[in-house]
């Protein structure tokens, strides 16, 4: 028997930002009211839903239906999946779609999707008419426990992820846990990478809780899926009320993004997806902590070893030093010529430190030096003649 509304456990966490305030709203089966949700927002007239192919397969007709149901004109809008969608020529079709369907500044665009569909729409919605209401319904985990909440929008650069973009806050985000269940394999594990990231910057206790469920989480478990959603929004929700437009405390949330975004830049963003390049770079950006002295080697450990019980990959690629550290040069976050990287001190407590070219090339070799004598260990020995 389907429950009712009011049986289902339903959270909300408040971003508070003044005027830009909203709330994160999480609940299962949620889907299922989002025209009723819209109406409390009194978002009206057109709603502009921005999907991907793959999810319109899943979501588009029911939302479509919901929304026409609760009174609105529904512009659906499909652009191609993946990273390679965020670029300024799918801004372009947003904008091409908005302007043929008449939208106007009390329109309303809806991001159906994950990051990529969320940072577009964003961005579309901070540009179109200067300025028109968006809502996301994030769809990944990665989407829900990470990018949909912070206001960040935009497109990748081919030299630099993220490079074009605004800082637009939605009206609200509604996440429904239940649209994790159609979400590929290895889309829901990359995400618990970003889940991770929240225990190592902020809550040793979440760490550890993550240490003890990984294998329920993995298995999609429901009450263990809930808990990383809520605690993650709130981690982040938090971090966002104090510092909106990353001007200081906001920056620890890129743990992990500096060495992974340079992999997912050098990789033409065909070979590590978002999750798994932040996986790689937490471990590797613990290990540089290690190394510099800020943190101690258990750190590494414990984070390499929940990294890989999770599903994630947990090897720097092959790469040279002087293609890694050019790809980091190109990240926003680089300030004044020097890159930033938020490191480690204990697992729950990390600091933002720059970073020195010498140093870092040292410790790269270190790390090549050390991964070497691993392999050469692990080659099984050859049966004498």
């Amino acid at each position: 028997m389907t429950r009712s509304f009011i049986d289902r456990p339903s959270h909300s966490i408040h971003v508070e930002l003044g005027a830009r305030s909203y709330a994160i709203v999480i609940r299962r089966d949620l889907l299922q009211e989002i025209g009723e949700e819209l109406k409390r927002l009194k978002c009206a007239g057109k709603v502009g839903v921005v999907t991907d192919r793959n999810l319109a397969k899943h979501y588009l007709a029911q939302v479509t239906r919901r929304l026409k149901a609760a009174g609105y004109t529904v512009v659906p809008i499909v652009l191609p999946p993946g990273e390679r969608t965020k670029t300024l020529r799918s801004i372009g079709t947003v904008m091409d779609a908005l302007v043929n369907a008449r939208f106007e500044r009390s329109s309303t665009l809806l991001a159906l999707g994950g990051g990529v569909i969320g940072d577009i729409t964003g961005f579309a919605a901070a540009i179109y008419q200067r300025g028109i209401p968006f809502v996301q319904v994030p769809t990944s985990l990665v989407a829900q426990v990470d990018s949909s909440v912070g206001g960040k929008t935009g497109v990748d650069h081919p030299k630099g992820k993220n490079l074009i973009g605004a800082f637009n806050q939605p009206r609200a985000v509604f996440i429904d846990p239940a649209m994790l269940a159609t979400l590929p394999p290895r889309e829901w594990v990359a995400g618990l990478a970003e889940v991770i990231k929240y225990g190592v910057i902020e809550d040793a206790a979440f760490f550890e809780y993550l240490e003890r469920n990984i294998e329920s989480i993995r298995n999609l478990a429901d009450d263990a899926v809930a808990h990383i959603v809520k605690r993650s929004c709130e981690i982040k929700a938090q971090v966002v009320s104090e510092d909106e437009r990353e001007a200081d405390r906001r920056r620890i949330l890129n743990f992990g993004h500096t060495i992974g975004h340079a992999l997912e830049s050098l990789g033409g963003y065909r070979g590590f997806i978002h999750g798994e390049a932040v996986a790689v770079g937490m471990v590797y950006e613990a290990d540089l902590a290690r190394h510099l002295g800020y943190c101690g080697a258990e750190v590494v450990v414990r984070l390499r070893a929940l990294v890989k019980a999770a599903g994630l990959p947990d090897r720097l690629p092959k790469v040279a030093f002087n293609a890694l550290w050019g790809a980091m040069q190109q990240d926003k976050k680089v300030s004044a010529g020097t890159i930033y990287c938020v490191v480690p001190e204990q697992i729950g407590a990390v600091r933002i430190v720059p970073l020195e070219k010498a140093t870092t090339r040292a410790w790269f070799q270190d790390v090549r030096t050390r991964e070497a004598a691993e392999l050469k260990r692990a080659r099984p020995v050859g049966r004498a003649r």
